[in-house]
């Protein structure tokens, strides 16, 4: 019976192109910025702007759902909501603290087994590249796919931030995987036909992982730079 390394090398060995998640799989964007904070500011702005979304703002503790729900207040509404998400991203970065341990390792392990390497994230490209430059990371990335402007409606789990690194690789969706810790990570990956790895970072998520139907699941990215050590 094959194990788990046997499965995730699998995945690996037969993707031409290697989708890192950025949040999670990367860094913790949010360590030193609270999530919570910055959906509290962002729902502050909402309410102020579009005073009939705010009690749906305040009902999440997350800034990706309060920029989803910015959209119903059209589209100067959502532009603010937008520039005040990148801003404290951007923020944000500044104090996320080192990468994930053995994400630094995964990364370079992906381009020294020749794979493609991206981004694919619902934060904001510039946030990401931010990051990447802080830790001398910039070089470990082919490109960056992230949140696609005054479009929260193309955030994960929708398939397009995907099909972007994709299209942009000139590689076949099938033959590309991501590295996820969420489960719209693993059901983005499964509408762009993709594989998908899961990553559980936190108590609970190999079982919603799994339940998700990842195509395998790890405990750390040290499995990951492992793996990718080993495929041809």
């Amino acid at each position: 019976m094959p194990t788990q390394a046997d499965v995730l090398g699998d995945v690996l060995s037969v993707s031409q192109a290697i989708l890192f998640d950025f949040d999670g799989p990367i860094c913790d964007v949010f360590r030193g910025l609270p999530a919570l904070g910055i959906a509290e500011e962002l729902a502050d702005l909402l309410s102020t702007l579009a005073p009939a979304l705010a009690d749906a703002a305040r009902s999440t503790d997350d800034p990706m759902v309060v920029h989803r729900i910015s959209q119903q207040g059209g589209s100067t509404v959502l532009a603010a909501v937008e520039a005040a998400l990148t801003s404290a991203e951007m923020r944000a970065v500044h104090v996320a603290g080192p990468p994930t341990e053995g994400a630094v390792q995964a990364l370079h392990a992906a381009r020294a087994a020749g794979r493609l390497v991206a981004v694919v994230s619902n934060n904001s490209a510039e946030c990401v590249r931010e990051y990447l430059t802080l830790h001398g990371l910039t070089r470990s990335i082919d490109a960056v796919i992230g949140r696609p402007l005054l479009r929260p409606d193309l955030m994960k789990p929708s398939p397009h931030l995907l099909l972007t690194a994709a299209s942009t690789f000139a590689v076949a969706p099938y033959l590309t995987v991501l590295i996820g810790d969420s489960v719209t990570d693993i059901e983005a990956a499964h509408a762009a036909g993709a594989k998908s790895v899961g990553y559980a970072n936190k108590p609970g998520k190999v079982t919603t992982l799994a339940r998700s139907d990842a195509n395998v699941v790890v405990l750390s990215m040290q499995a990951v730079a492992a793996a990718l050590r080993t495929v041809a």
